[in-house]
């Protein structure tokens, strides 16, 4: 279930020069704003908190999984390359599970580390709440780039709807919205980080942790799982 072929030009499309930046430029602000803060309020739990939950988790996370779940396919898609996969004797499945592993890695480096680094700035993790917060969008990622995989197969505005989730459903809606927040990874993996931080970090999540891993991996499978029937729906000229 895994091409190393397909993976090596996986990585080359999505770390290419100009989507390297693009998927630097949020962790290194992240990283700007965790020195600044610390500089002027030094150690602080509750900064921490607010920044790894509501910039880092909220929206930097599904960012960064908008650009490397719809970068890891959209594009071959679009441009009609994909025909050069299609064409050689590879399951298909193998073909969005080789790409899916290939964005939740790229993922995973451009959201975790920072994350942690920026939580031992902020307060030397205590409370263990950089540890929390980098487990949360460890799975997080996993999710979003099996999600946003799923969009690059079915739609040529995959970025834009990406975006629109990102940005509007998940930093907005998903934080502000009760009704909202159930149907969030940002807030099911927020129960994770809950857990493992314990009461006293005020962390909270609307979603409980069982009902969370479920809808996790409900989203991964599905979103997986479809991907893989769209691109084995599509014909040799990429057509959608």
């Amino acid at each position: 279930m895994y091409n190393p072929t397909v993976a090596r030009l996986t990585y080359r499309a999505l770390l290419g020069r100009r989507r390297a930046l693009i998927l630097g430029a949020l962790p290194a602000l992240l990283i700007v704003i965790a020195v600044a803060v610390r500089l002027l309020n030094g150690a602080d739990d509750h900064a921490a908190t607010e920044i790894l939950g509501g910039f880092a988790l909220a929206s930097m996370v599904p960012l960064v999984g908008v650009i490397a779940g719809t970068g890891a396919i959209a594009p071959e898609i679009d441009d009609g390359s994909i025909v050069y996969l299609l064409s050689k004797p590879l399951d298909r499945r193998t073909i969005i599970t080789t790409k899916l592993l290939v964005a939740i890695g790229v993922t995973l480096a451009f959201t975790t580390l920072p994350i942690l680094l920026a939580g031992f700035i902020l307060n030397g993790n205590s409370q263990v709440i950089a540890g929390a917060f980098a487990v949360a969008a460890a799975v997080a990622s996993i999710a979003y780039s099996a999600v946003f995989l799923l969009l690059g197969t079915v739609s040529r505005n995959a970025v834009v709807f990406g975006l629109v989730y990102a940005l509007v459903w998940e930093a907005l809606f998903g934080s502000l919205v009760p009704g909202a927040r159930a149907l969030s990874i940002q807030q099911w993996s927020l129960a994770i980080a809950e857990r493992i931080a314990g009461p006293g970090a005020d962390i909270t999540s609307e979603v409980s942790l069982p009902a969370a891993l479920i809808l996790l991996l409900v989203a991964t499978g599905l979103g997986t799982w479809y991907a893989a029937r769209r691109l084995g729906s599509l014909t040799l000229a990429g057509e959608r």
